[in-house]
């Protein structure tokens, strides 16, 4: 009887058309006229395009001369940087670590997974906090260990470094995560099986856990890149308008200030299609790099 439940497929049409519907009206649809608006002219959300930029293409042109476009898109590159360095190296260690133990687990799991269930607005401000200049933790903290003069954390030199720190450390535990479960699927006997041989825990580590993990850190390593294309919250509350001095504008926050702020719809829109066409390259490049395996 099992055998013949799929047998007649039309019934599926039903489950699965509204879902299509849904995607269609809230996510192609949007998309498709997102592309059509960064060739015309929108001085305002809500209202109705003035006709077609002269010429066409006229905002995809002005980005190419926007130093402030120029500098998100550097600062975006060194976000996808970091986040395969550190966001997925550290979950990496983390994983590793914490499924070598025996008693514990679920308490370290809890506690690396929990930054991602936090507003990041409200850790935007909290890190606010951390930084600041006058009483800040970390500038008490100096004083304390008898540092004379104050650092100031939000200067040009450090801003980048400094907002990219909890970025960093928010999504640290949402790879973890992943890499756990993926350390879940790797059969006992093989770590067994080599212990027998004489392998110490480094070389299981070397030779079992990350060989067969390669496939689910691909899966991490894609969707940091194209995850930090998308940035927004947390840097937009720590350095709203790219402060200082236009130093720490991102994609997403670039393409927002632009929308919401200046009301350069257009410009806006054309941002936001640079920004898919980016998440498109990359994730293609990072795929080809670390292509899957079968085991």
């Amino acid at each position: 009887m099992g055998s013949n439940i799929y047998k007649n497929k039309r019934p599926l049409i039903f489950f699965l058309l509204p879902a299509f519907l849904f995607m269609i009206i809230y996510l192609y649809y949007p998309f498709f006229r997102n592309i059509l608006n960064s060739f015309q002219k929108i001085s305002m959300l809500g209202t109705s395009a003035k006709g077609f930029n002269e010429p066409w293409y006229q905002n995809y042109v002005e980005m190419l001369t926007d130093r402030n476009m120029q500098t998100a898109l550097k600062n975006t590159l060194i976000m996808m940087l970091v986040t395969i360095v550190f966001q997925v190296g550290i979950a990496i260690l983390l994983a590793v670590l914490v499924d070598n133990i025996r008693v514990g687990q679920r308490f370290f799991r809890t506690v690396y997974f929990f930054p991602i269930v936090i507003s990041a607005t409200a850790l935007g401000l909290l890190f606010n906090l951390i930084f600041l200049y006058n009483k800040g933790m970390l500038n008490q903290l100096l004083e304390r260990f008898g540092r004379d003069t104050l650092m100031d954390w939000k200067a040009k030199s450090v801003a980048l470094a400094t907002m990219m720190v909890p970025v960093v450390w928010q999504y640290i535990g949402f790879y973890f995560v992943i890499l756990v479960t993926g350390l879940n699927n790797i059969p006992e006997e093989l770590y067994e099986s080599a212990a027998i041989d004489g392998a110490t825990r480094a070389q299981r580590v070397r030779f079992i856990t990350l060989p067969l993990l390669r496939n689910v850190i691909c899966t991490c390593v894609v969707l940091g890149v194209t995850g930090s294309l998308k940035v927004f919250d947390l840097p937009w509350v720590m350095f709203p308008k790219g402060m200082p001095q236009n130093s720490t504008w991102l994609t997403g926050t670039y393409m927002y200030y632009h929308t919401m702020e200046t009301k350069n719809v257009d410009y806006g829109s054309a941002i936001a299609v640079v920004i898919v066409a980016l998440g498109i390259v990359t994730s293609k490049v990072v795929n080809t790099v670390f292509r899957e395996k079968e085991y």
